[in-house]
């Protein structure tokens, strides 16, 4: 495995370790507060290696067909992770995250059969700005979640939840056209 593969890798780590913290506190009784620091560090590392581990492959000459497949499945496990626990907490609804999940499947399923083709089909611009989109919902998601174990208040958590809600919408709006976009490089790809 190369920096950049081991840099995508610890996504796989992070991703059900942050699920299991955000839950921990209403679990075991955890401190808020170490609750909160706990899952903004996880948070933060995740989406930095996700910077990172392209820009790593990239300067060591390393970048593969595998890093093309994989950098984009744990993204979307990391990110599929924080937002269930989001839905889970009603902090944002359930069918965004139905549509996102429909997206995420569809783009697998069309690598997979692109893969069988011997084509690597890595990550489009349209993609790229949707991961980013995703990450900033992310963000204030975690945010209004922060704002509600820290009892910051009532008013401030409704608030940063549709704030949080809207910018949700938005990336699943250009999930779905990158959707369409993908399907547009898979479709020429056939012939």
């Amino acid at each position: 495995m190369t920096l950049a593969d081991k840099l995508t890798a610890s996504r796989l780590i992070m991703a059900p370790v942050f699920f299991l913290v955000y839950f921990l506190p209403s679990w075991i009784g955890l401190n808020p507060l170490a609750a909160v620091v706990l899952l903004w560090g996880l948070f933060i590392a995740s989406e930095i290696t996700d910077l990172l581990d392209g820009r790593v492959a990239r300067a060591r000459n390393e970048v593969s067909d595998f890093g093309k497949l994989f950098d984009p499945f744990s993204d979307t496990l990391v990110r599929i992770t924080y937002f269930l626990c989001f839905v889970v907490d009603g902090i944002l609804p359930v069918f965004l995250l139905v549509l996102v999940l429909y997206r995420e499947f569809g783009i697998s399923f069309m690598r997979t059969l692109m893969m069988r083709r011997g084509i690597a089909m890595g990550a489009r611009g349209g993609g790229k700005l949707k991961a980013v989109m995703y990450m900033v919902a992310g963000l204030v998601a975690l945010a209004a979640q922060s704002i509600r174990l820290l009892n910051l208040g009532e008013t401030v958590f409704q608030y940063t939840r549709w704030v949080s809600v809207g910018l949700f919408t938005v990336s699943v709006v250009l999930a779905l056209a990158s959707f369409l976009d993908y399907y547009r490089v898979f479709k020429a790809s056939a012939n």
